[in-house]
């Protein structure tokens, strides 16, 4: 296949990509490749994927596509090879159900859909996969004693409460297990001997979800023992040494037809090169038993490639085949969506529109707004290849990205095609998707532009020139209030502080409107600034930074995890700005453990290989020495020498490294921020990372950035500054944000509570049980004396490990390095901890007065734990014998709600909320947002932004519309007021038609077929966005004619027609045919639109 064959498909009326163009894919989407095996006749086949993202997508795609199939899905481990840890339970019970799947027969067509890794590792004998396996059904007696011999020998561990794969606990005759390969745990209730019941549960609620007949549990280790042998932590890989043999996954399959992505060969010689790096490394730092040789526990990659030359080829030709356009990048999608659909049934292809049953309802709203054919359902694929070319079909088809397949006639629209890609394709308003405003509720208070601070007291109905309609009621000082009809929540912003901390504004005053003058005058200003650095940095010049191809590409492969879309967006964004010419200033923001190193890594590759030197600086000892190790083994072999200076260099070995980095021979140095040492000298510095930036202060960051002015500037973080974030959201700064959690990762459980001595000992015991580390951290140093002996009285069969900012730095730093290593049960310790500190076991953590920490810093202490595949759990204590005030407990619970993953940067716009953004070019950390609210001053400095660039700025006003009639949102449609206020608040901020189609769908999608109030109000949206686009600022309709008040700018200024009438700065025309409506407005524009043009 060549390369060519797989890009995306123009757009309709754009010009098809040139041959000569380099292609950005080199293997067929998943979706053709699913499409192509659903409609193959060998009864058993065999797809082996480049990685194991693209194997969950094939497997996925091809489950819709034939149902009637057996569709199996084999995983790698979720460790790395000869690993401290064993592979998670739940891997390990899904590999060895689908095993003992392939080793029995079936009268379905098969399919096995594996990675290479899955596929390379070797397997218990096929008797014991066929044989390890209890049956529990109901009304059948229940042997206790064989169930905990089955659970103990097959890797499952006890527990009080059973809320991951592979636990068991056994109360009375109540008996909880969570089979390794479900998806779900189940609730056993035993009388007399005999199964009640079987009911699986909740594992958050623990709440029962009803029946079901029989419950087959498979083994949660691949390594079965004797009932009573000791299991000791990462036994999985010395399996060869505890099974006579080992077969392989292949044995099960003889006789399967084969085929592979193109890229699998060269996968599996990489990962073969990782199997025999992590041997020869645990060889050299042995632990306990040896491990098992790399070609005892895995197939090398040409054992592989000749174990599947055995086996019939399924040759995948794709000529011509295109991955589908992403609509979501075009500013009208809708319409795009619907040109592109007619182009491919006017060439005669059938056309499958696909997503899961919500996206294919608002595909289908859209499609059957724009078009006249209607959608034909499809339950597969065959449904569809057995239909007539031009159809338009529907199905629930479960499709990472579409493609267009010209040799069969097909073409397929995922939903990610129309509803996604415009974060990942690298929009500098990036963040703003992510993070939203906060809504707004009654009580709230909030600023309106023309009155100033007051309170939203309701959603009130008021009548209006004999229509009703909504007004919201704000309350000022004194108890005095006025009522804002809905046209003017644009004008409306929340102001992000609770009534009782604030001073309200008098209406009928000026005091408001002086105040924000004199803020406005300031913003100005500082737009001046920073819209003067903005056009120093366009004009600035910088080294462009391209790696040789081959070399990097090397470097690449070397990396063990499949990367997540955001990090390869992320990725590609540093390379492109490194090729730009000009200097990058880029901020990588993504929760904590998601990958931002991995973007470090390549961007520091790209430099040094084209010839620079790289600058990595992180706030702590213990992370720069972590990043040094991580960097001087990726760049091992590389010939670009890594160097550290630190506090735990010598000073004569500091020294070396100095002359070193002065005449060239260090490529990349990594260190604290003595890095900004005048005494510092580099030979040709043509990047600076900057890790973890929030810990830095702004003189220390500007002093990195001027290490070199035409410098390459990186910078990183899980929870941005404000003033940090501040600049991201406006676009001062390029910003990347990784907002996909590595795959399976769980997030962080988070529990606010009084101390409690029970449960410190329970969650520590446990930790210790399932294999892990816990950390108690404590704010102050005065408190670790008496926390060591609180451990030492609840857990005496613990060791505990201390390290603090008392002790000698050298202590310190061994302290945790050895508790990174495994030394240890329990970590002791400050926030010193807070940056810096990897430790894949330690998944419990215990925060001492909580209230005592800053947000960002108990995100940043929560992101220590949990890093694995382990479920981690983050219990902040307070002080028993104390009140919390309202804020600090407001401020907990923030951290308690964000327990997701990737709430980091939610994390900070809440931080950016309470704090304010500071001044951007100064050093106070206060600032306007304290004064006018986050909402308002973002709105403000835009538009003085915007000013400053000499810009026009088209986006602060809203057209008058007196045309008759008046929308709103009824309260029998949607009876939730907030829900309403937020509704409206929403649609006054949409800025184009295609904001104003999607939220459209939205509302139909939530509340059901919208009224005529509701229909009414979103076409006075649509007229008020397409009059503000012409330069209308007011439309007045009534019986005797149509008035248009123009702006200076309108682009009907021009406009001379036979029934117009222009009078100063208004057009007269003829009364609407309909009378006043809002579609005889919008036929107005229509044709006065056509009519400018």
């Amino acid at each position: 296949m060549s390369d060519a064959a797989f890009r995306d498909a123009p757009l309709p009326d754009q010009p098809a990509p040139s041959d000569e163009r380099p292609s950005t894919a080199t293997q067929p989407p998943t979706a053709w490749v699913a499409s192509r095996l659903a409609a193959s006749r060998p009864a058993a086949v065999v797809y082996v994927a480049s990685s194991e993202r693209r194997a969950d997508e094939i497997g996925r795609a091809l489950r819709r596509f034939e149902p009637g199939a057996e569709v199996l899905v084999l995983p790698p481990w979720d460790c790395l090879p000869y690993d401290r840890a064993s592979p998670s339970r739940d891997v390990m019970g899904r590999r060895l159900a689908v095993l003992r799947r392939l080793a029995a027969p079936t009268d379905k067509q098969r399919f096995l859909i594996a990675p290479v890794e899955a596929l390379m590792l070797r397997t218990p004998p096929i008797e014991i996969i066929r044989e390890a396996r209890f049956q529990i059904r109901v009304g059948d007696p229940l042997d206790l004693e064989a169930l905990e011999a089955f659970a103990e020998s097959t890797g499952y561990i006890r527990d009080d409460r059973v809320d991951e794969p592979g636990e068991i606990a056994v109360q009375g005759e109540v008996i909880d297990i969570f089979p390794a390969a479900e998806p779900r745990p189940h609730r056993l209730t035993i009388t007399d001997h005999v199964v009640d019941a079987i009911r699986p549960f909740d594992p958050l609620t623990q709440r029962s979800l009803g029946d079901v007949g029989d419950l087959c549990l498979g083994p949660a280790s691949e390594v079965i023992l004797s009932s009573g042998d000791e299991r000791p932590l990462g036994l999985e890989h010395r399996a060869a040494n505890v099974y006579e043999r080992l077969d392989t996954v292949l044995d099960l399959i003889v006789g399967a037809t084969v085929a592979q992505d193109p890229k699998a060969p060269a996968r599996a010689a990489s990962f073969e090169t990782q199997v025999r790096d992590a041997h020869a490394v645990r060889m050299q730092y042995p632990e306990g038993e040896r491990p098992s040789a790399p070609e005892a526990l895995y197939l090398t990659a040409s054992q592989l490639q000749a174990r599947l030359a055995d086996h019939p080829e399924m040759p995948l030709t794709g000529l011509g085949v295109e991955a589908a356009p992403n609509f979501a990048l075009s500013r009208n999608a809708a319409r795009d969506l619907a040109d592109f659909v007619r182009a491919q049934l006017d060439a005669d292809r059938r056309v499958v529109v696909t997503g899961l049953a919500h996206e294919t309802r608002a595909l289908a709203r859209r499609l059957r707004r724009s078009l006249e054919q209607e959608l034909v359902a499809a339950d597969s694929l065959a449904s569809v290849l057995d239909g007539a070319p031009g159809e338009l079909y529907l199905g629930e088809f479960d499709l990472e990205r579409g493609f267009v397949d010209p040799e069969n006639r097909l073409a397929m629209i995922a939903a990610t095609d129309v509803f996604g890609g415009r974060v990942a394709a690298g929009s500098k308003a990036q963040p703003a998707h992510l993070l939203t405003e906060p809504e707004l509720r009654v009580g709230d208070v909030v600023i309106h532009e023309d009155h100033g601070l007051g309170v939203l007291r309701d959603l009130e109905k008021v009548e209006l020139q004999g229509r009703q309609q909504d007004a919201v009621r704000l309350e000022y000082h004194g108890g005095a209030s006025l009522l804002a009809p809905i046209e003017e929540f644009g004008k409306l912003w929340r102001y992000g502080s609770d009534e009782t901390g604030v001073t309200l504004d008098r209406l009928h005053t000026d005091a408001w409107s002086k105040r924000r003058l004199e803020i406005s005058r300031e913003i100005d200003q500082t737009a001046a600034h920073l819209t003067e650095l903005a056009r120093q940095r366009a004009a600035a010049t910088a080294p462009v930074l391209k790696p040789p191809a081959a070399e990097f590409a090397r470097f690449t492969v070397r990396f063990p995890y499949p990367e997540t879309p955001d990090q390869s967006e992320a990725i590609e964004a540093v390379l492109s700005d490194l090729a730009s010419g000009r200097p990058m200033n880029r901020l990588v923001c993504g929760d904590v453990g998601f990958g931002k190193t991995e973007v470090a890594l390549r961007a520091a590759a790209a430099a040094a290989m084209a010839g620079k030197q790289v600058a990595v600086v992180a706030p702590t000892t213990v992370l720069a020495r972590q990043h040094f190790l991580t960097f001087q083994k990726r760049f091992e072999g590389t010939g670009i020498a890594v160097a550290q200076l630190s506090r735990l260099v010598s000073t004569a070995d500091a020294k070396q490294v100095r002359d070193r980095l002065a005449n060239g021979e260090v490529r990349i140095v990594i260190g604290t921020h003595a890095l900004a040492s005048d005494a510092l000298r580099f030979s040709d510095l043509g990047l600076v990372v900057i890790d973890e930036e929030q810990r830095f202060g702004s003189r220390i960051k500007a002093r990195l950035r001027d290490l070199a002015p035409d410098a390459h500037v990186l910078t990183m973080t899980a929870t941005p500054i404000p003033r940090t974030l501040q600049t991201a959201l406006i676009g001062l700064e390029d910003v990347s944000v990784i907002a996909t959690p590595p795959s399976r990762r769980r997030p962080v459980r988070t529990f606010v509570a009084p101390f409690d001595k029970a449960t410190l000992r329970t969650a520590l015991l446990r930790e210790r049980r399932r294999g892990g580390q816990s950390f108690v951290v404590t704010p102050r140093i005065e408190d670790v004396g008496e926390l060591a002996d609180l451990l030492t009285e609840l857990a005496p069969e613990l060791k505990v490990v201390v390290a603090h900012g008392g002790l000698p730095a050298e202590a310190v730093d061994e302290a945790m390095v050895l508790f990174a290593d495994g030394e240890g049960d329990v970590l002791l310790a400050t926030s010193i901890i807070e940056s810096g500190l990897d430790v894949p076991r330690a998944n419990t953590m215990f925060v001492w007065r909580a209230d005592r920490f800053g947000l960002a810093q108990l995100h940043q202490l929560r992101g220590r734990v949990g890093r694995g595949r382990s479920q981690g759990f983050v219990y902040l204590f307070t002080d028993a014998d104390a009140e919390l005030p309202e804020a600090t407990r407001s401020r907990l619970s923030t951290l308690e709600a964000f327990d997701r993953l990737g709430a980091g940067l939610a994390i900070s716009m809440r931080d950016l909320d309470i704090r304010g953004g500071g001044e951007l070019v100064g050093e106070e950390q206060a600032g306007h947002v304290k004064t006018i609210g986050v909402g308002l001053y973002q709105q403000l400095l835009a538009r003085a932004l915007r000013a400053a660039a000499g810009e026009a700025d088209n986006t602060h006003w809203t057209p008058e519309l007196n045309v008759g009639v008046n929308g709103s949102i009824p309260d029998t449609y949607v009876p939730e007021t907030s829900v309403r206020l937020n509704l409206y608040a929403r649609l006054a901020r949409l800025t184009d038609l295609d904001e104003v189609a999607q939220f459209a769908d939205e509302i139909e999608d939530r509340f059901g077929p919208p009224p005529d109030e509701v229909v009414t109000l979103l076409d006075l949206a649509r007229i008020a966005i397409r009059a503000r686009e012409a330069g209308i600022s007011r439309i007045d309709a009534g019986p005797k004619g149509v008035a248009l008040t123009l702006a200076k700018a309108s682009t009907l200024a021009g406009l001379e027609s036979e029934d117009s009438v222009r009078k100063g700065e208004r057009l007269i025309l003829p009364p609407l045919a309909s009378g006043p409506t809002a579609a005889g407005a919008e036929e107005l524009l229509d044709r006065l639109g056509e009519g400018g043009k």
